[in-house]
C-alpha cells in the first residue's frame, strides 16, 4: 500500500491529467497508481492525500466516515462572534444546512509560503486568517460557508486531513507515509 501527502500549490488540478493548460499532479508525483483522495480546487493550497489503496481512499473521500479536514482560510475583514457562532453551528447554503464546524481566528500561519500569484491586497478592506474544521465535503464547502456569513475566503490552505498535517513540506513536495 502506498500513501503520500503532498502540498497542493495553488493554480494545480487535483487530478493526473492537465485539463485547459492547467497545471496537474503528473508535474509533481511521478507513482503510479495513486490516487487523490478527495481534491482541492485549482485555487486552493494545501494537504492532499493520494493512495493506491481503495478502502483508505473511501475513509478519506466518502461523507460516512467524516474524516475531520482542518483549513486555515484567509477572509475579508475581521469575523464578528457572531459570525464564527454561524459557522460553528452550521450554515445554510443552497444545498441545505452544513453540519457544525469547528472555528477560531487564528494568526496568519508561521513560515507561510508566498502565493504566486498573491492574494489581492486592499487597504480599505482589512483581512484575518480563521481555523476552520469541517466533517463533510460538498464542492467548494469552505468558500461558501464564509461567503454565507459575510466574509469572502481570499486564501484557503488545506492544513490537515485527519491526523496527516502540511507539517514540514513546502508547495509542491510529497512525501510517502
Amino acid at each position: 500500500m502506498t500513501t503520500i501527502l503532498f502540498n497542493k500549490p495553488f493554480n494545480v488540478l487535483s487530478q493526473f491529467t492537465s485539463e485547459g493548460g492547467h497545471r496537474s499532479l503528473a508535474e509533481f508525483i511521478n507513482k503510479p497508481g495513486v490516487y487523490a483522495a478527495g481534491r482541492l480546487d485549482r485555487d486552493s493550497e494545501g494537504l492532499l492525500v493520494l493512495t493506491d489503496d481503495g478502502k483508505l481512499q473511501n475513509r478519506i473521500a466518502s461523507p460516512k466516515f467524516i474524516a475531520p479536514k482542518t483549513y486555515w482560510v484567509q477572509v475579508e475583514r475581521e469575523p464578528d462572534d457572531a459570525a464564527l457562532a454561524a459557522l460553528r453551528k452550521g450554515v445554510t447554503l443552497k444545498d441545505g444546512l452544513t453540519a457544525p464546524a469547528e472555528c477560531e481566528r487564528m494568526a496568519e500561519p508561521a513560515g507561510l509560503w508566498t502565493r504566486d500569484p498573491p492574494v489581492r491586497f486592499r487597504k480599505s478592506v482589512p483581512d484575518c486568517w480563521i481555523s476552520l474544521t469541517i466533517r463533510e465535503g460538498r464542492n467548494r464547502q469552505v468558500r461558501r460557508m464564509t461567503a454565507a456569513v459575510g466574509h469572502p475566503t481570499l486564501r484557503l490552505i488545506r492544513y490537515s486531513v485527519g491526523d496527516w498535517t502540511l507539517d514540514g513540506l513546502e508547495p509542491g513536495q510529497w512525501q510517502e507515509i
